[in-house]
């Protein structure tokens, strides 16, 4: 067996393995890592963390790999920096390419990998496949020194109701900015203005690339679409409601807003 040496990520389906210490994902020589007998036949280096390669094996079933524990990817965001938790989405989209890419869509027949690059290609009529990745924007629109959460109904299954940014899927012949303008006036009824981009988060929940925008409130008055909102208010900087978990890009803007009403 060839020798492998870095950062691996076992991946099983939505779950990842991490361990207790360190940077919480393995590290090391696969032969010196207290591992079963796994088919390193289909490991493959995907990216490099800290001057190393990241390795990635999806496993069939998540089985005990005699070190650390199996999560649920969004539960490792709390656990590893905000780079390892974006190659952990990375080595998980990965996987679900090539589970979900076996046969041409065009012509039917089998798929085979391109050793050069991350693809499938059909050796029948030529077509050849990339991950999907589903560009998405969320905004956050503000008031004087209130701001715009909603509670989706993704979320009603938490113990507490989350509030975050207005968020939505990017259609075909749009621009992103014109998906901002959409979707607030699908979901809310208001109109915005003074639409600043301020930075993407890759989202692996399963491909989504999310483009972040402020935006300040122009006219309207709130009124919800119940099929993807349960309630949607304005809140002062003061008395913030239950806010999405760190690492999120919501609570990332939500917190960069808050900070800067409060000094000024």
């Amino acid at each position: 067996m060839n020798k492998q040496f870095g950062w691996w990520f076992f991946t099983c389906g939505n779950q990842i393995l991490v361990i207790p210490q360190g940077e919480r994902i393995p590290y090391g020589d696969v032969e010196d890592l207290p591992l079963p007998d796994l088919d390193f036949t289909k490991a493959e280096r995907f990216s490099h963390y800290q001057g190393e390669a990241c390795l990635r094996l999806e496993l069939a079933e998540p089985i005990d790999l005699g070190m650390g524990e199996w999560i649920e990817l969004r539960a490792s965001m709390a656990l590893l920096n905000s780079q390892l938790f974006d190659l952990v989405g990375k080595a998980q989209q990965f996987a679900l390419f090539l589970k979900t890419h076996r046969f041409c869509g065009s012509c039917g027949e089998t798929l085979e990998r391109v050793d050069w690059e991350l693809a499938m290609q059909c050796q029948q009529c030529g077509f050849r496949a990339y991950p999907r990745i589903s560009p998405s924007i969320i905004v956050l629109i503000s008031h004087g020194n209130k701001v715009l959460l909603a509670n989706h109904r993704r979320h009603q299954k938490q113990e507490q109701a989350i509030y975050t940014a207005i968020a939505g899927f990017v259609e075909a012949g749009e621009t992103l900015e014109h998906t901002v303008h959409r979707e607030v006036r699908e979901e809310t009824g208001l109109r915005i203005k003074n639409l600043r981009y301020w930075k993407s988060q890759p989202w692996a929940f399963p491909h989504s690339l999310m483009a972040a925008y402020f935006a300040e409130y122009d006219e309207g008055e709130i009124q919800i679409d119940r099929r993807e909102l349960a309630d949607a208010q304005w809140f002062d900087v003061s008395q913030l409601p239950h806010l999405p978990p760190p690492g999120t890009i919501a609570r990332e803007m939500i917190d960069h807003w808050s900070e800067q009403v409060t000094h000024n």
